[in-house]
């Protein structure tokens, strides 16, 4: 198994509305230091798993849309509460919808919300 991984960041406020989450039901802000492996079983004909300023780019498009946004206000997560696990499948899906025509590279993204506390989100049916 090979892998590449790229990394980046967003800035984003939200909120978190259900006592669950004790002070996070206020609005705040989070920067989130976002981490995608790629991986792939045999690399391609350039003999790598994707090259990396497309991997770089594909990461930028899918954190786009999010970056600067109080995601209390973002389409996409009308209805659902915005936790860090919920961003990092949003970004998974949105890579794995820009990679449908490669199958065959598996998709994990790593979301660190603060120095002790990350999570992990790996797209289904992809290697």
């Amino acid at each position: 198994m090979f892998t590449l991984s790229v990394n980046d960041h967003v800035m984003i406020a939200h909120s978190l509305p259900h006592e669950f989450f004790g002070p996070a039901q206020a609005l705040h802000g989070a920067t989130l230091a976002v981490e995608v492996t790629f991986t792939r079983e045999e690399l391609d004909e350039h003999c790598v798993v994707l090259d990396i300023g497309e991997a770089l780019a594909l990461l930028d498009e899918a954190l786009t849309p999010l970056r600067y946004t109080n995601l209390d206000e973002h389409p996409d997560f009308a209805g659902r509460l915005s936790t860090s696990e919920a961003i990092a499948e949003y970004i998974g899906t949105d890579l794995s919808t820009s990679l449908a025509d490669r199958p065959e590279i598996g998709i994990t993204v790593h979301l660190r919300e603060n120095p002790r506390a990350a999570v992990s989100y790996t797209v289904a049916n992809r290697p």
